[in-house]
């Protein structure tokens, strides 16, 4: 199993769930942060005083999957949060060593 941790552009948010469900993911779970890489942040103006917003907000997807479904899963993210312009994001993959369904106590990838 896999996990995979997805930073995207808040706008971009509907274009990738809608890109995981038409590949059949449905489970995942979505946060709403804060960060910056390249970009580093940018200046605003307010009441006369200069600013410098150096954390943006994001969205990140937090996805368990058999390893099967991962490349799939990735290719979907990707195509559907690309802008082409710095930003864009980052995705990560992490092994999983177990999961537990709690309600009924399945383990491994029954339990995702």
């Amino acid at each position: 199993m896999k996990k995979i941790e997805a930073i995207i552009k808040p706008f971009k948010l509907e274009d990738v769930k809608e890109a995981l469900s038409e590949i059949g993911i449905e489970g995942m779970t979505i946060s709403e942060v804060k960060g910056f890489g390249r970009q580093k942040g940018h200046t605003e103006i307010y009441r006369g005083s200069e600013y410098t917003v150096d954390f943006l907000p994001k969205v990140k997807f937090e996805i368990v999957l058999a390893d099967d479904r991962v490349t799939r899963a990735v290719e979907a993210i990707v195509s559907s949060a690309k802008t082409g312009k710095i930003g864009d994001g980052k995705v990560f993959i992490l092994p999983i060593e177990d999961a537990i369904r709690i309600r009924t106590e399945e383990r491994g990838e029954s339990a995702i």
